[in-house]
């Protein structure tokens, strides 16, 4: 089908002729022409003020295209560095199917940030109790880190790393979210605490506060 280009134009573009009309919708004819074999045809560019639009046959053919109306597309291929943790916190249930033989050997991670997938994660890394008294785990959180997720399955594979207690108080959600982004938060090392002043309470010498300024 032919492709139909109008063209319309206020006084500024009249005062300065139609060179540069004529030159901007050749630009777009270009565009409009590349890797077809499609004629092109222009209208209103002999100076009319509107051009009737034509009732021909539509485009379907995105190459005939401007490039302001395609969205661009792209395919990830490679991840060059993994920024996550691949750690999160959630919480454990069975899984659906009870016939199933994944049944006997997974249960599903929730985490509580949705970002990250459900994952499977092996019944031996749950707690011992946790098949036949599975609604007093409801309300524990745990980490778990993701270690695989493979191309046929809607869901990762995970292993659990720990319990860290009740859902809504205050340490065990600290801790997941430290655990989270990858904050060490262990305690400090033998060398690091030597560092510090040995003889407690610690006072600033008079020698530091004659040459330092006071801004307290």
């Amino acid at each position: 089908p032919d492709v139909i280009i109008e063209a319309q134009f206020d006084d500024n573009d009249a005062e300065h002729g139609q060179d540069h009309l004529q030159d901007a919708l050749a630009d777009d004819i270009k565009k409009l022409s590349l890797d077809t074999g499609e004629k092109v045809k222009a209208v209103g560019i002999g100076g009319v003020h509107g051009a009737k639009q034509d009732d021909g046959p539509k485009v379907n053919d995105s190459r005939l295209l401007p490039d302001n109306f395609l969205q661009r597309t792209a395919k990830v291929v490679y991840i060059l560095e993994k920024k996550h943790s691949r750690a999160a916190t959630g919480f454990i249930k069975l899984l659906a199917d009870k016939n199933s033989e994944l049944f006997r050997r997974c249960a599903m991670f929730s985490p509580v940030d949705h970002r990250v997938p459900r994952a499977y994660v092996s019944l031996a890394d749950c707690p011992p109790d946790f098949v036949t008294r599975p609604e007093d785990y409801s309300n524990i959180l745990f980490i778990c880190r993701i270690v695989d997720w493979k191309e046929d399955s809607n869901f990762a594979t995970g292993q659990l790393s720990k319990s860290l207690g009740q859902a809504g108080e205050i340490e065990p959600e600290t801790e997941g979210i430290l655990t989270e982004y990858g904050v060490d938060f262990s305690d400090f090392s033998p060398e690091a605490l030597a560092c510090l002043p040995q003889s407690l309470p610690w006072v600033i010498s008079p020698g530091e506060l004659a040459k330092r300024r006071d801004l307290r």
